[in-house]
């Protein structure tokens, strides 16, 4: 299972890039994993502004769809719209090409709150 330790982590299996005041999400490989074949990406909350723990979107599996937990508050203010047309790109490579969102961070006191890689990996027995 690979978990970078240059990420951050969320318990609900999201992985979060700090970039300055920009944050790009995905779901981890554990979750990829889990989740199986993913068939679907969607987001449709695009250029809007949301809470810590609000869901901007869904990913479908060939068996589940998961809701997917924004880890920071902030305005999504970017799709990987690769997704829309290559959504195994979230299994392939969930940490690269894979990634689902960047948002533009509203309070970055937040990030403070993530787990760290070792944290993760103590969430998923790894």
């Amino acid at each position: 299972m690979n978990i970078p330790s240059d990420l951050k982590y969320t318990k609900d299996h999201e992985w979060v890039k700090i970039d300055g005041d920009t944050a790009t999400i995905g779901i981890t490989d554990f979750a990829q994993g889990e989740l199986g074949d993913i068939v679907y990406v969607e987001v449709e909350t695009l250029d809007e502004t949301l809470d810590k723990d609000e869901v901007f979107g869904t990913v479908e599996a060939v068996k589940t769809v998961s809701d997917l937990f924004l880890p920071l508050s902030g305005e999504i203010v970017a799709f990987n719209e690769a997704l829309e047309d290559e959504p195994e790109k979230v299994n392939t490579d969930p940490y690269g090409d894979g990634w689902i969102i960047k948002i533009k961070i509203s309070d970055t006191s937040e990030v403070d709150g993530l787990l760290s890689d070792a944290d993760y990996k103590e969430l998923v027995g790894a």
